[in-house]
């Protein structure tokens, strides 16, 4: 426990320094963040001096929605309880429809947003909009036509000659006009030139772009916003992000306007539809009444009747009323009859169904409300939508269930009248048996009377329908009312001046942090034996330049390659490491990579050219690669020996194949818990007969930054090299083999660096001079300066190394 507060507290205390060294580290720099602050204030300077501002303009209404409350303020409340304006919208399909292409396009043709007028200046333009001298239209036709676009810049001569140059469509036109009104006729359109009255005349040149109106829709679209204020009430809110103020509240002014005429119009297709449905039912219904009357009147002539019997009055009179509620029955029978005809018919299959012709009926009434209000919203989506919408089909799906309910309802409606027909006859049936002694000419006589009536009461509720109608067409009630009219902000919402300061001094402060992070991001590896020096406490054995071979095997018999060289300084220090009774080397490094099987194979081979009796033991046994390096065909290997399948250790060594003093046990078949094979007695009796049988023995371990199977290996083991690779072993690696020799788990370690850059550090023949006998090992510091004078001069080569 006292080991890991020491260990944090030293941690803790590293961390301090390197906060205070890279705080140093950055204010030496200090010239780079001056300089990167006054060229990033100086860029939000030259920005906010020549950006165009942003106002951001925003309008409140209330739309009309009986689900929340919206309808309350309606002054043409007292119209809707009578039946004559159409019912409340829903606010979500509203807010839809508002930002719906079609609308806004209406709006940018209202407002001729197509066209755009800015006086040019040499750095930046000044926006005209209604206050340039010139106008230039375009027929609508035309600009919906437009593909390219049209810019023009147009020159006011002090004579009134405008100069015209630009393109049209990609096409260059140059033209002048002397006398306005004038027309230009061009490949996409004719254009109308004009002065615009009461605007003073500009000095420069005003850049004109007219544009397809659908595009600048889109980009409205793209800057406009609707959205309401909650889920309980119908207050919807409307801002928009405009360059300029007056055109940004004329936008949102002109969009509430068109809206409600939009949805005026609609409601006024119901009504209309319900005219001619009035209108075509009257004009029969007038036919069939004067042909009642006619054959009343013939009946009496025929008939010669003139008066009833006076003792049938109290029968007639009970008779009557029975009559009256059958006279009510039939004429809603007609009316369902003509309504059936309607609905039935497949013209009329996406069209507004009659609702107020005098169905008594509450609930088909307010199916056909409901039908006839999911055939308008379907319409006004399919100005903006295809058919195959899915919102469009939805619809489509609710118009047929909807059908459906009203030809139910229907069904209903005129089986309940037959029913009540039925029961009024039978009442009607007992008074008539009391009068069946009246004279045939008197129930034939009432029964024409009967149709006559029925037709006359048909006739008047038909024409206080149209009347009824004819109010609510001339009755003009608003779905939007607004709140709050169109007003910009006083100032723009971008670019916000302090922000911009704010965020440019930050940048100032950042970028160069970032450079220099970058450029200290790279240097994360160790790149030279300097970085080594740098970070590792462990005392450097060796470097071993990059080899670009074709096999493994890097050292060779009389060869005096750099490579080949570096080797022999290696073996000349790890044999002074060694001294005269040690023999076995443990050679490992922090992760798999860093060619610490290369630096085995090519150790083994040069301790072999010494005529010594060298051994190669692969106990990588996780990850056996030896045999493949030295391309063996042996399957057998040391984990046999340790698995106890094998006793003669003799008989899993194998000639390398390289030199004849050189020998290899691999590792062996992959064994299922490799950690409790190392652990065992048995490596130890193998390790006491390589030590009799070799004279020196070279392990190949595991990485011992990834399983702790080297760390066992420490007890048979007299000294560690600790392979790190240039360009590719991170500093962490270093770190760590600092931990572990601090730790004590490794016997004997020292610092190998493989694959250094040989142009950097200038290998050639002679390679190792300098390096001296076990540079360093085992001595304070004092004793290293000695000991790197003492042998500063001595030759490193075969003939020191066998005497």
């Amino acid at each position: 426990m006292s080991e890991e507060i020491n260990n944090g507290s030293s941690e803790n205390q590293s961390e301090e320094i390197n906060i205070q060294d890279l705080f140093f580290k950055y204010l030496s720099y200090w010239k780079w963040f001056l300089a990167s602050i006054v060229v990033c204030l100086f860029i939000a300077f030259i920005y906010l001096r020549y950006a165009t501002p942003i106002y951001n303009v925003s309008a409140a209404i209330i739309i009309k929605d009986d689900k929340k409350g919206g309808d309350g303020t309606s002054e043409l409340s007292v119209f809707e309880g009578m039946g004559l304006l159409g019912g409340a919208n829903n606010v979500d399909n509203e807010i839809e429809i508002l930002k719906s292409k079609s609308l806004i396009k209406s709006v940018v043709n209202a407002l001729e947003l197509h066209t755009s007028y800015r006086l040019l200046g040499r750095i930046s333009s000044t926006e005209l909009y209604t206050d340039s001298p010139i106008e230039i239209k375009m027929d609508p036709a035309a600009l919906d036509t437009l593909a390219g676009g049209i810019v023009l810049n147009v020159t006011v001569n002090p004579s009134r000659r405008l100069d015209i140059e630009g393109t049209i469509n990609g096409e260059k036109v140059n033209t002048t006009l002397r006398n306005l009104p004038a027309l230009m006729r061009t490949s996409a359109g004719n254009l109308t030139v004009s002065y615009r009255p009461n605007t003073p005349i500009v000095n420069g040149t005003i850049e004109v772009s007219i544009s397809n109106p659908i595009r600048v829709a889109r980009g409205y679209l793209g800057n406009l916003s609707v959205a309401s204020t909650s889920k309980t009430t119908s207050v919807v809110n409307i801002s928009l992000s405009e360059t300029n103020r007056k055109r940004g509240e004329d936008f949102i002014r002109k969009l509430i306007e068109m809206y409600n005429l939009d949805a005026m119009a609609d409601k006024n297709k119901v009504a209309m539809n319900t005219k001619n449905f009035i209108d075509d039912r009257i004009a029969i219904i007038d036919k069939e009444l004067g042909s009642a009357e006619h054959s009343v009147e013939d009946y009496k002539k025929s008939q010669k009747l003139t008066d009833l019997e006076s003792d049938a009055q109290l029968y007639v009179q009970t008779n009557s009323e029975y009559e009256k509620q059958l006279v009510e029955v039939e004429t809603q029978l007609n009316l369902v009859d003509f309504l059936q005809k309607h609905v039935n018919n497949k013209a009329h299959k996406y069209s507004l169904v009659p609702s107020n012709v005098g169905l008594q009926d509450p609930t088909l009434v307010a199916t056909i409300n409901e039908y006839n209000k999911t055939v308008l919203e379907r319409d006004r989506l399919l100005r903006t939508a295809s058919e195959n919408n899915p919102t469009v089909l939805g619809l489509n799906g609710q118009i047929d269930a909807l059908r459906g309910n009203i030809i139910t309802a229907i069904g209903s409606v005129h089986q309940g009248l037959l029913i009540t027909k039925r029961d009024i006859n039978r009442q009607a049936s007992l008074y008539n048996g009391h009068i069946e002694n009246m004279p045939t000419q008197e129930r034939e006589f009432t029964e024409i009377y009967r149709q006559q009536q029925i037709k006359s009461n048909l006739f008047l509720m038909l024409l206080q329908k149209r009347e009824e109608n004819s109010l609510s067409l001339a009755v003009t009630a608003n779905s939007a009312k607004t709140i709050d009219d169109p007003l910009a902000t006083d100032g723009p919402v971008s670019p916000k001046r302090s922000i911009l300061y704010l965020v440019a001094f930050i940048l100032g402060l950042v970028i160069p942090i970032v450079v220099i992070y970058i450029l200290d991001l790279f240097k994360y590896k160790i790149s030279s034996r300097a970085d080594v020096e740098k970070l590792s406490k462990l005392p450097i054995l060796a470097e071993i330049p990059k080899y670009e071979g074709e096999n493994n095997i890097a050292v060779k018999e009389n060869e005096n390659t750099s490579i080949t060289e570096a080797f022999r300084v290696l073996r000349t220090n790890l044999l002074f490491i060694l001294g005269a009774d040690k023999k076995v080397v443990l050679i490992t490094s922090t992760q798999g990579g860093e060619g610490k099987s290369f630096i085995c194979i090519n150790t083994a081979i040069s301790l072999a050219l010494l005529n010594k009796k060298v051994l190669v033991v692969g106990l990588d046994i996780r990850k056996p690669r030896m045999s493949e390096y030295l391309k063996l065909n042996a399957k057998n290997g040391i984990t046999n020996y340790l698995s106890g399948f094998e006793k003669d250790l003799d008989k899993l060594i194998v000639p390398s194949g390289i030199h004849p003093n050189l020998f290899v046990l691999p590792a062996g078949p992959v064994p299922p818990n490799p950690t409790e094979q190392l652990v065992k007695d048995t490596l130890d009796k193998a390790f006491e007969k390589f030590r009799n049988d070799f004279d020196y023995i070279i392990v190949d371990s595991a990485p011992i930054g990834v399983v702790t199977d080297t760390l066992i290996l420490n007890r048979v083991v007299d000294a560690t090299v600790y392979v790190c690779r240039a360009n590719f072993s991170s500093k962490m690696n270093l770190k760590f083999a600092n931990g572990i020799m601090e730790q004590k788990k490794l016997v004997n370690m020292s610092l190998l660096v493989n694959e250094v850059d040989s142009g950097r550090r200038g290998y050639g023949y002679g390679y190792g001079y300098g390096y001296g006998y076990g540079y360093g090992y085992g001595y304070g510091d004092e004793e290293k300066d000695g000991k790197k004078k003492k042998h500063r001069h001595h030759k490193s080569n075969d003939n020191d190394v066998q005497s």
